[in-house]
């Protein structure tokens, strides 16, 4: 789950809602800059089915004793999180092998990014055993992806590799859309057709709806978007509580428009 704190309460937005935001973006992003990438539908699809893992905890979240709120995504416990991820290529492999390639790579990819775990021994043991899990999963499918003549061309390293990090950007630029920044924001190792560049997003305070980006990196001239979460209006200290408000909760829907710097 996202947060996005707003002056009247919590707008809480799921991770299935805001894969989908990645979705969106991916299908209408490249240009003459960024280039194209393949196999498009499957990489689309991957990038809007990324977070599907979530799927059956966002139907019951848990209740974060610190905040009073649900869980943020980053806040769960390593045990849970990991519960979450290892469902995540099984659920995605009901829509293709590339798919549910993608999906169990950018999990691993989060887990070697963000190493926090490492600072507990329990919880090192668990996100290791978890990567030789994904490794041998990974390994397999793209072992049959490579001797399929349809995907051999689409399964070469370099092309993989790049595939993996434009889902990682889509993800993050989802993120901060959907739990809102002012001033700047920078996403860096964004493939382009000739490398890789830093991704510049500013919003200020006066035009809320409107974030600029350079260098632009879609097909179109204006990207349109619409978000939508559950605004929480109160703490909570029970669970069963806090998951009946989250239900009966006001859907509220944030308009951006993303155009170039």
């Amino acid at each position: 789950m996202l947060h996005s704190r707003q002056p009247d309460g919590l707008i809480c937005i799921t991770q299935n809602h805001h894969a989908w935001i990645s979705g969106q973006l991916a299908r209408v992003w490249g240009n003459e800059t960024f280039g194209e990438f393949a196999p498009a539908t499957e990489v689309c699809l991957a990038a809007e089915q990324h977070d599907i893992g979530w799927l059956h905890w966002e139907q019951n979240p848990t209740l974060n004793p610190q905040t009073g709120y649900p869980y943020r995504f980053s806040q769960l416990p390593t045990s849970v999180h990991l519960e979450i991820w290892t469902s995540a290529k099984h659920l995605a492999a009901q829509f293709g092998r590339y798919v549910a390639l993608l999906v169990s790579l950018h999990g691993t990819r989060l887990y070697d990014r963000y190493r926090s775990w490492e600072n507990s021994p329990q919880a090192s043991r668990l996100v290791e055993g978890f990567l030789q899990q994904e490794s041998i999963f990974q390994a397999k499918i793209l072992a049959s992806l490579t001797n399929d003549e349809f995907y051999a061309k689409d399964s070469k390293p370099e092309r993989i590799k790049r595939n993996q990090k434009l889902i990682g950007v889509w993800d993050g630029l989802s993120i901060m859309f959907c739990e809102g920044f002012v001033g700047e924001q920078e996403i860096s190792g964004v493939p382009t057709s000739r490398g890789e560049t830093s991704l510049k997003l500013t919003r200020t305070e006066d035009k809320p709806k409107q974030i600029k980006i350079s260098p632009w990196c879609f097909q179109q001239s204006e990207i349109d978007l619409v978000i939508e979460g559950k605004l929480l209006q109160e703490k909570f200290t029970d669970e069963t509580a806090m998951r009946e408000a989250l239900r009966s909760a006001r859907s509220v829907t944030r308009q951006l428009t993303l155009k170039p710097n």
